[in-house]
């Protein structure tokens, strides 16, 4: 066959014949040259067949290498694709969360509002009530009573104090008021309501102090007591006094 390369084996046609046939010397030569080129055929198909073995050998290592890789691919993949789902997950509840973050806040919305709805109502009936009973009450308190207004004037006032004073012309009337009251020594100061006219104040005493004198002497009108109490005082503003007098 071609492939086998030049034959070194002589043909038959090239021995040289002796008396009883081909000589023996050739013919041996022959035979060891065949001999030889057989064991190198033999040694060349046993490193093939070694190098089949080993390539076969790396082929299926790599073989193994390739299927390892596509394992770790395809759990790679799944890994990827739970990630993927628990986002999505997660995207969703911080959705739903969200929407109903969104619900509540618009019930606090609505039920602060009808919180403060009814808190002003409850505030203008309690302003209504007190009103008429500051007009039922207003034509008693405004008599003469000069003993107990003397007793009233000398009172110690300590600790915190309510006190209401009406009618006032203006908001200046209120400042100035204050500023009176700040003199007498009282601290935390704070207007709680004003409305129609009559203001309510509370203020602070740390030490006893004789209110209503040193308000007689101090505020910027002249006032009559309606009512005292150990913490609750009501002052009635002198409407029929000079209204230079009353805006000073």
């Amino acid at each position: 066959m071609a492939s086998e390369g030049t034959s070194t084996v002589p043909r038959m046609g090239s021995f040289k014949r002796a008396l009883f046939g081909y000589r023996r010397k050739d013919v041996d030569a022959a035979l060891a040259a065949r001999d030889s080129r057989i064991g190198g055929l033999e040694r060349e198909t046993v490193e093939a067949v070694n190098a089949t073995i080993a390539a076969e050998s790396e082929l299926g290592s790599l073989s193994e290498m390739v299927i390892e890789r596509e394992r770790e691919i395809r759990s790679l993949d799944q890994r990827l694709r739970e990630a993927n789902e628990r986002h999505e997950c997660s995207i969703a509840s911080l959705h739903s969360v969200s929407e109903r973050l969104a619900e509540i806040q618009a019930q606090a919305r609505g039920q602060a509002t009808r919180i403060r709805m009814k808190a002003l109502r409850d505030a203008v009936e309690v302003s209504r009530r007190t009103q008429e009973l500051a007009e039922v009450s207003d034509n008693e308190a405004r008599r003469p009573d000069t003993g107990g207004a003397e007793a009233a004037l000398g009172q110690l006032f300590e600790g915190l104090i309510r006190l209401e004073i009406g009618p006032l012309g203006d908001f200046s009337q209120l400042v100035g008021f204050e500023d009176a009251v700040g003199r007498l020594g009282a601290s935390d100061i704070s207007v709680e309501r004003f409305s129609e006219g009559r203001a309510t104040v509370s203020m602070q005493f740390d030490e006893p102090v004789a209110l209503l004198r040193e308000l007689e002497e101090n505020a910027p009108f002249d006032f009559n007591i309606r009512r005292t109490a150990d913490d609750n005082l009501i002052l009635d503003v002198d409407e029929d006094q000079d209204p230079e007098q009353r805006a000073a």
